[in-house]
């Protein structure tokens, strides 16, 4: 973890409200996918950082890139950082993604935003062995160019939407359940809002599956190292609390009260 001052090289709108940036770092780090990175917002009235996932990192250019969604005065204010502008970040934070050898039937089951963390993970084992079928859900068609546009490894893509304006009517969680037989996953990695990963493991205890499933969880954070006790959940089963931003954010599905 380091906390290094980035230059901006693009901070553009690629769909409604979602902004993806560009980072150069002074510096190589060692970023694994799932990660993320704590990343000020370039005015001096907001001194907490904002937590967001690390889509790609280039260990040559020394280039992060993120996605963020603008939903408050802080991400309002990021979204109009412009090339050579010089942001404060703090960076890899948390537990993020892995695979085992055996792991070579991947499915990646993300709605919305979360689609980025999932982004990593393709990005990350572009030439492995690793078969990927990716189901991904959105609000409208609008808002699936987000995956499609940087997705170039998943062998199966389906998408669907909450308005049937693109692929199917429906969610992710649907789709991957309609397509579980054909993909056979030897482990299943997700990111969304929480209703959709609820939803995700209750359809696995229904069906009676034990394929090894892995969420990242999307929680609001303060310090992204542990110490503001922010984004605590609950683990399952049990009175403890777990950090997301620095025990996750990735957890085992049944590990922790979704």
């Amino acid at each position: 973890m380091k906390e290094l001052l980035a230059e901006v090289l693009h901070n553009e709108q690629i769909a409604p409200g979602i902004f993806a940036i560009s980072l150069k770092l002074p510096e190589d780090v060692r970023v694994g996918c799932g990660q993320f990175l704590n990343l000020s917002v370039g005015d001096g009235g907001h001194l907490l950082r904002r937590p967001f996932a690390i889509m790609g990192y280039d260990k040559g250019s020394r280039v992060a890139v993120c996605c963020y969604q603008v939903k408050g005065e802080g991400t309002h204010i990021l979204s109009r950082a412009k090339a050579g502008d010089a942001l404060s970040c703090v960076l890899p934070l948390g537990n993020g993604f892995s695979l085992r050898e055996e792991d070579k039937r991947v499915a990646l089951v993300g709605g919305g935003v979360g689609v980025f963390p999932l982004l990593s993970v393709l990005r990350a084992f572009h030439e492995s062995d690793k078969h990927f079928r990716s189901y991904m859900g959105f609000r409208s068609g609008e808002y699936a160019d987000m995956f499609e546009r940087y997705d170039r490894r998943s062998d199966y893509y389906a998408c669907a939407t909450d308005d049937g304006s693109l692929g199917a009517k429906g969610n992710a969680v649907q789709l991957f359940f309609g397509d579980f037989e054909s993909a056979k996953p030897d482990v299943i990695l997700s990111c969304g809002p929480t209703p959709m990963l609820r939803a995700l493991k209750a359809g696995l205890a229904e069906r009676g599956v034990h394929v090894p499933c892995y969420v990242s969880l999307e929680e609001r954070m303060g310090c992204g190292i542990g110490a503001c006790l922010v984004c605590v959940c609950k683990k399952s089963g049990r009175e403890e609390n777990v950090r997301v931003c620095k025990d996750g954010p990735v957890f085992e599905i049944g590990e922790v009260e979704l």
